[in-house]
């Protein structure tokens, strides 16, 4: 039969427990809140939309004034260093098809 734990070995125990716990409620808060402090709300696209334009709306690609529309747009993405140059160079791989 085992030794029976006395009531101070029993309250040590269970003051482990309860330190771990807080410790663990302390380091959640503050995650969350940090979470909460990074995320921002929708932003204004007014200056996308000047760097991109608004040319693609409605382009399918199938005459050649689509493909001017996606051309100006893919100058722009390349422009502003939205798309890398190694996929601004793949843009224009294809030629005239």
């Amino acid at each position: 039969m085992p030794p029976r734990r006395s009531a101070i070995q029993s309250k040590g125990r269970t003051m482990k427990q309860q330190r771990a716990l807080t410790r663990s409620a302390l380091t959640m808060t503050s995650v969350l809140l940090l979470a909460g402090c990074g995320t921002s709300g929708p932003a204004d696209v007014s200056g996308l939309r000047g760097i991109v334009g608004s040319e693609l709306a409605g382009a399918r690609g199938a005459t050649q004034a689509d493909q001017r529309k996606i051309d100006r747009t893919v100058v722009g993405l390349c422009a502003a260093s939205v798309w890398t140059r190694a996929e601004c160079a793949k843009h224009g791989e294809g030629g005239d098809d």
